[in-house]
């Protein structure tokens, strides 16, 4: 578990260009981004069940959905965020591209916070860029705890420090190669071209600033985020629209999908169309949803309990669900309820108007799980 620090998001790309790497002291990659000229990019997010696209454009302050599309992973392909076959995530990115049908084929992709280490250090002002990356290589190792030839890094000189003016302070981040290559593989497998590699965490504090704007008061408000995928629970927690904490822990919509197959005796892919589509049997809301939205609701409790413990923090102003589950009939009512928290369900596309080749009604469906897809994708408009 790792509290990722935006400094006021000035980390706005982790990785970018896998093209654009060289190798800096003991065969470590530092990759440049500080270079790199924005360019327009799809928004790929890859979960443990599925792989979503997003396409956006921009005329004045409005965006618009050109093209999205969501297509579930075999089973195993991608496990807590670790993906163990490469082929079959690359194949699944191929037909995506194929019913979505986007523009263009660079791809602003992810990797999960808790793969990722921030750390801010001091350097001397006045370095150049080219200066700045030497000292970084050679000092690396006092920061990371893997061996350098197997990480990849990157930096961005936040301003200077308030300790020591002749200093900056230099957000750093590192992250294991394999984590960033393993996505460039299969994107590029896929038919696409991999741009930009971020962190989940920037991603979803991008996309919260479209939700902010639905709030009555988002300013200097406390906002937690619930993001319930298919296996992890991310809690993110943001103060004036920059992320302050966040916290991954194992729990998700899976839970559902398995105890359906058990209790019904159906295969996993028919147990998870049942959750979609209902037909199930008259008891599995009472033996199954609710228990599990029990179990969410004291999750999340959790989850924001260990904030208040580790932070200047007692109280959350508003709660904010996002991720496949958050869009289950009821849930919503019943967090605001239990937690006595003002609580949305979080929709990026509330003041987006939509391409007529976008299903649109699918899309306000899956809005609540788009919010990363969607922070990606807003890389285009940095």
């Amino acid at each position: 578990m790792h509290h990722l620090q935006s400094a006021d998001n000035k980390l706005k790309l982790f990785l970018t260009s896998c093209s654009q790497q060289w190798d800096i002291a003991n065969k470590m990659e530092l990759f440049s981004f500080l270079k790199a000229k924005s360019r327009t990019v799809l928004g790929l997010d890859i979960s443990s069940s599925s792989v979503k696209l997003i396409e956006l454009s921009r005329n004045g302050s409005r965006y618009r959905v050109e093209s999205y599309m969501v297509r579930p992973l075999p089973p195993n392909t991608v496990v807590e965020k670790n993906i163990n076959d490469v082929d079959a995530l690359a194949d699944t990115i191929r037909k995506l591209v194929t019913q979505a049908k986007p523009k263009n084929k660079a791809v602003a992709a992810a990797v999960a916070g808790s793969a990722v280490i921030t750390k801010m250090i001091e350097m001397p002002s006045g370095l150049s860029d080219q200066a700045l990356e030497t000292q970084i290589a050679l000092e690396a190792d006092q920061y990371i705890p893997y061996p350098l030839e197997e990480v990849a890094l990157d930096f961005e000189v936040v301003g200077p420090s308030a300790v020591n003016p002749t200093q900056v302070d230099v957000l750093l981040a590192a992250c294991r190669q394999e984590n960033v290559q393993t996505r460039q593989e299969a994107i590029e497998l896929g038919g696409l071209e991999a741009k930009i590699i971020d962190v989940e965490v920037f991603a979803m504090e991008r996309a919260f600033k479209l939700v902010s704007q639905q709030m009555e008061q988002s300013s200097d408000q406390v906002v937690a985020v619930a993001d319930i995928g298919s296996t992890m629970l991310t809690l993110s927690v943001l103060v004036d629209n920059k992320t302050v904490y966040t916290r991954e822990q194992l729990f998700g919509g899976k839970q559902v999908t398995e105890e359906i197959q058990r209790r019904y005796g159906l295969s996993f892919q028919e147990a998870g169309q049942a959750k979609k589509q209902g037909g199930l049997p008259e008891d599995y809301e009472m033996e199954i949803l609710e228990p599990f939205k029990e179990a969410l609701i004291q999750q999340v409790s959790r989850s924001l309990q260990f904030f208040f413990s580790s932070s200047q923090y007692n109280y959350i102003d508003q709660l904010i669900l996002a991720g496949g589950v958050a869009a289950m009939d009821g849930l919503r009512e019943d967090v605001e309820e239990k937690l006595g928290l003002p609580t949305m369900v979080a929709n990026p596309f509330a003041s987006m108007t939509v391409s007529n080749k976008v299903n649109a009604v699918a899309l306000g469906n899956d809005a609540p799980a788009m919010m990363i897809a969607v922070g990606l994708a807003l890389r285009s408009f940095d």
